[in-house]
């Protein structure tokens, strides 16, 4: 995919709650707005890459991008699973995030217990490959120090490209 590495950034916004409920992997969720910007060549699956949230740490995270056909969503998302514990959920915070890798395409499972297997072996492969030396300079782009030192206004406009 030539528009990886790809940056983006939005408010976190409320999403189908089942990251955390269902799942036990918490997710935050792009606005509807972020989603349609995404370039042609950014299919539906599984990504890996950094997040902060507002002028935070930058983590390592996962994200789906598309319709999640385990339960067959209407709704094309991008749901990224910042891999930290944090201590309150951060709706309405800005989220940025660098997607630089694809880990697989979306798929449906015969469980939830599945899925939820699925997911967690996403996330150690996105652990892993984040420790590479062209990934982890990723970690220190300049992209993320805009955050801490703009204003609100600035880092509320959504950012989407290379």
């Amino acid at each position: 995919m030539k528009s990886l590495p790809y940056f983006s950034r939005g408010e976190v916004v409320r999403g189908f709650g089942r990251g955390s409920k269902e799942l036990g992997i918490p997710t935050a969720n792009f606005p509807d707005s972020v989603v349609e910007h995404l370039p042609g060549d950014i299919s539906t699956g599984i990504y890996y890459g950094w997040a902060c949230v507002g002028s935070g740490d930058i983590h390592k995270m996962v994200m789906s991008i598309g319709w999640n056909p385990y339960y067959k969503n209407t709704k094309k998302s991008m749901e990224t699973h910042v891999i930290h514990t944090f201590k309150e959920d951060f709706y309405g915070q800005i989220l940025s995030v660098v997607m630089v890798g694809y880990i697989r395409p979306e798929r449906s499972y015969d469980s939830l217990d599945a899925l939820i297997a699925a997911i967690n072996h996403d996330i150690e492969e996105a652990k892993r490959n984040l420790e590479l030396p062209e990934h982890l300079k990723l970690k220190e782009d300049n992209f993320f120090r805009a955050t801490a030192s703009t204003s609100m206004t600035t880092s509320n406009k959504i950012m989407n490209g290379h």
